[in-house]
């Protein structure tokens, strides 16, 4: 058997340790384990300062007074990691903490920061605290071998998916303010770089400001409480939503994240993060693009018409590497 001190470095060793590691927690919590609930308003706030103060802007269509503080603490953090010349594109990627399969799947295709050498890409993984230590032990020694991962501590449950995701635009606004543009996804969601950064955004071309595009939804509250998209009217009063972008994934200028999350502190939460995200771009007066590369439905695959995408949805760790080995493997041919 191979022992930890025959392991060709550090890195393989502790990366074996957290499979292992993995394996025993997830086998321990497979049974009926109590969920995350929703409870209050979003969670288990830790009021504390945040880690600088942002440049002052103006906001005249935005209240004064401030709804949603959104003071959590990190937990895990990677205050360097856009040190040195700024990344073309940053990309967050929620996820939870049974989710590693996933995550390392990511790792190793499409969120592979090393992809284009001279375009810097960076990759963050987003997620809350969970209730079970175990799981937020293995995250942390996850987090250890690959510095990619961020957390707040919130409790990480369905209905804090917005916290989530305006952690992930306060970290951008505190850390890696002068990224050229942003993506956020979701961690079963495969995204065709090609088409992302190639055809899309185009590192040649003059950067964009104020820039938002995704797969554009215009639609109006569920009211049937048994939906998973319910929507009270005490919450959402008006009977239609701005135009806003699947969160499946969504791409947008480096300077909207600042310009979101602090129009974020004036605006009343709700837990469909990509309504909120719409309802902050309304306030903002920037209208979000219509995408059709942007696929928030699952697909099935083939090589060309997958070629045709910017992202596809329910992707498992097992699909995703077989879709990039097989892409990656067939760039000579022509459809």
């Amino acid at each position: 058997m191979t022992t930890c001190g025959e392991m060709p470095s550090k890195v393989s060793c502790l990366y074996l340790l957290t499979v292992l590691c993995w394996a025993s927690a997830l086998w321990y919590l497979s049974g009926s384990r109590p969920s995350s609930t929703y409870v209050g308003q979003m969670s288990i706030p830790i009021r504390k300062q945040l880690p600088r103060i942002l440049k002052n802007m103006t906001f005249s269509n935005i209240r004064t007074r401030t709804l949603n503080p959104h003071s959590f603490r990190f937990l895990i953090n990677e205050p360097s990691k856009c040190e040195g010349a700024p990344p073309f594109l940053l990309i967050l990627i929620s996820t939870n903490h049974k989710e590693f399969d996933a995550r390392q799947a990511i790792r190793e295709t499409w969120g592979d920061e090393s992809m284009y050498g001279d375009i810097r890409i960076v990759t963050l993984f987003l997620l809350g605290h969970n209730s079970e230590p175990v799981l937020n032990q293995m995250v942390e020694q996850e987090s250890q071998i690959f510095h990619d991962i961020i957390v707040e501590d919130f409790e990480d449950s369905y209905h804090n998916l917005t916290l989530k995701t305006l952690m992930g635009m306060r970290w951008v606004s505190s850390f890696c303010p002068n990224a050229q543009y942003v993506m956020k996804t979701d961690s079963d969601i495969f995204v065709n770089m090609d088409n992302l950064v190639l055809n899309l955004l185009r590192p040649n071309a003059k950067p964009r400001q104020r820039f938002f595009t995704g797969h554009v939804i215009n639609g109006g509250p569920i009211r049937d409480t048994r939906s998973k998209w319910y929507m009270s009217r005490e919450m959402y009063p008006e009977s239609k939503y701005p135009p806003f972008c699947s969160g499946t994934g969504y791409v947008f200028s480096g300077d909207m994240a600042e310009l979101i999350f602090k129009t974020s502190l004036h605006t009343r939460l709700i837990h469909l993060e990509d309504v909120y995200v719409g309802l902050c771009l309304r306030k903002l007066g920037v209208h979000p693009i219509q995408n059709s590369g942007f696929n928030h439905w699952k697909m099935s695959y083939s090589l060309c018409r997958y070629r045709r995408v910017v992202t596809v949805h329910q992707i498992s760790p097992e699909e995703m590497h077989r879709i990039w080995n097989d892409m990656s493997s067939k760039k000579h041919l022509k459809c």
